[in-house]
């Protein structure tokens, strides 16, 4: 590893991602062609996982004194597979359209992902909209409660948002899955928000790894019937009888 690539592994252990604008900056006589063999010998040693305007750290992210809050330790788990399903979900997002991202710590590791020219993203979660805002082209965050384990705003305020904002792809989340309660999460206000904003988009594309089937929580946003895409882990571990939708179903290599 020559000084460059360590003074850019310290930079992703810091920052846990990279531009290559931002290295260009940082090293004006590189050339782009070489930073990005750079981020592929990073790549190659596990330092870091390349997206379409850089890279993002393999590293979990460490909170001082282990003082995680529950959003933060889902964020850490998994987080290769997270962004495997994420990159794959990334290659659906069209110039120009209106794209609702939800919340949740997959669609954040999206949000990383996307350069986001000329589309509109709207999102339910502050996290993620305050990391769109620094490339998207236009950013609208919904207003209400912001539950704390989510880091998502949802309620009267949010609801009231939706009926006026046209949905062309809605990347949703879950908390689980079940073939008889379909798509679920616990709370009753970021349901309601989820459903609406199901009905309203043209396109949905759901981001749920395998290990959260089979588990049913409170409340039923949507069933699978009602997306149009499911980016997953792993097929083995659906029964036959969701292998009938298996056009819908993209699988990503873990």
């Amino acid at each position: 590893m020559n000084d460059r690539q360590t003074t850019i592994k310290k930079m992703l252990e810091a920052a846990k991602e990279v531009h290559l604008q931002q290295l260009r900056q940082v090293f004006p006589q590189v050339s782009e062609m070489t930073l990005r063999r750079d981020l592929s010998y990073l790549e190659n040693n596990g330092y870091a996982i390349r997206t379409h305007g850089g890279a993002i750290s393999t590293n979990k992210i460490n909170i001082p004194d282990g003082e995680e809050n529950e959003y933060e330790k889902r964020a850490n788990d998994n987080i290769l597979l997270k962004t495997a399903i994420a990159t794959k979900a990334a290659s659906y997002i069209e110039k120009g359209r209106s794209i609702y991202l939800d919340a949740g710590s997959t669609v954040m590791c999206l949000a990383r992902l996307v350069e986001g020219e000329g589309c509109t993203f709207i999102t339910s979660a502050v996290n993620t909209a305050l990391k769109l805002s620094n490339t998207a082209h236009s950013v609208m965050q919904l207003g209400g409660q912001v539950n704390k384990n989510t880091l998502s705003c949802s309620g009267p305020d949010a609801m009231e948002m939706i009926k006026h904002i046209n949905i062309d792809i809605a990347i949703m989340s879950a908390s689980g899955f079940s073939i008889d309660r379909g798509f679920t999460v616990s709370n009753r206000y970021e349901s309601q928000l989820k459903q609406a904003i199901v009905e309203k988009a043209k396109k949905v594309i759901m981001l749920m790894d395998s290990s959260k089937i089979d588990k049913d929580l409170t409340f039923t946003f949507a069933m699978l019937d009602d997306i149009d895409i499911w980016v997953t882990d792993e097929l083995d571990k659906l029964s036959p009888l969701y292998k009938s939708y298996i056009s819908k179903i993209q699988v990503v290599p873990t």
